[in-house]
């Protein structure tokens, strides 16, 4: 505390010269004052940390104040441009603070209380009765694709096998593109937007069902690559989303919806039992309620 109080008569000699140094009590030391808002010596303790130099500490401390100072003149400037209904925080602060109470409980509930289970049965009659929810905003594909420098030794090795649908899965495909492949893309299962993939592969398509139709197997040169594209299966705009492409999503809604009609109940319950203590009352009476005369 002394070591504070030697460097805020430092700072206040430097920064604070012509001033007064004064007290607000006889027990808290002033340091600073702005709009009859005090800033004490005691809140300036662990400012300054163990082994700081006196100027590092000075520096600090003057930060510290003009901070301070900086701040409370922006709330004053604040203050007087806001009107009295803007000002009154209190219901906002009990507002946020209700809501805080109400969000951890509701929390502590769903974790002690939901069924995270979501079985492939009830995801698949979800989906039966909601299909018309997946309908696609975008063509999807499912593709296998390899990148190679051009001229690469191994692309009729690639072109073979890639351009023939029995052999796309073999696992020596993998390892050669681990070897060869500038970049490669080998899991089938996994759906894909046909625009990420022209994203990737410079493919020029102006019509989507014409193209995936007449194309199982691309390969072309450009800009010093080799591409090759295995096209699995397709699905054209505004079709049905097959369910392993929405499984996540379904089981997601339904957890969604269990939460919802856990809470709904839980609030049904608690607002029946205070009804049954008559814990509350309401005035629906009140001329004031009604803005009656």
């Amino acid at each position: 505390m002394k070591k504070i109080g030697a460097l805020i008569g430092i700072t206040f000699l430097l920064l604070m010269a012509g001033c007064d140094y004064f007290q607000k009590s006889s027990k808290e030391v002033v340091v600073a004052e702005c709009y009859g808002k005090y800033l004490y010596e005691s809140d300036l303790i662990g400012i300054v940390p163990e082994g700081a130099t006196i100027m590092d500490s000075i520096q600090r401390v003057s930060t510290f104040i003009d901070s301070w100072v900086r701040r409370q003149v922006l709330i004053h400037q604040a203050e007087n441009n806001l009107n009295m209904e803007e000002l009154d925080l209190k219901k906002q602060m009990d507002e946020y603070r209700n809501s805080l109470v109400i969000y951890a409980y509701e929390s502590q509930l769903i974790n002690q209380k939901l069924d995270t289970i979501v079985t492939e049965d009830e995801i698949a009659e979800y989906y039966e009765q909601n299909k018309e929810d997946f309908q696609l905003r975008n063509t999807m594909v499912r593709v296998a694709y390899v990148i190679l420098d051009e001229g690469n030794k191994q692309e009729e090795m690639f072109r073979k096998l890639m351009s023939d649908p029995d052999t796309l899965l073999l696992q020596n495909i993998d390892v050669l593109a681990s070897y060869y492949a500038v970049k490669s893309h080998l899991d089938v299962d996994q759906w894909m937007r046909l625009d990420e993939l022209t994203y990737i592969i410079p493919i020029e398509i102006f019509n989507a069902e014409s193209f995936l139709k007449k194309n199982k197997f691309v390969c072309f040169d450009m800009n010093e690559y080799t591409y090759m594209v295995r096209f699995v299966e397709y699905l054209l705009e505004e079709s049905i989303s097959p369910l392993d492409m929405v499984r996540t999503n379904i089981k997601s809604v339904i957890l969604a919806q269990r939460k919802k009609a856990l809470l709904d109940k839980m609030q049904a319950s608690v607002y029946e039992k205070a009804k049954r203590d008559r814990a509350f009352e309401v005035y629906v009476g009140s001329p004031t309620l009604y803005n009656a005369d």
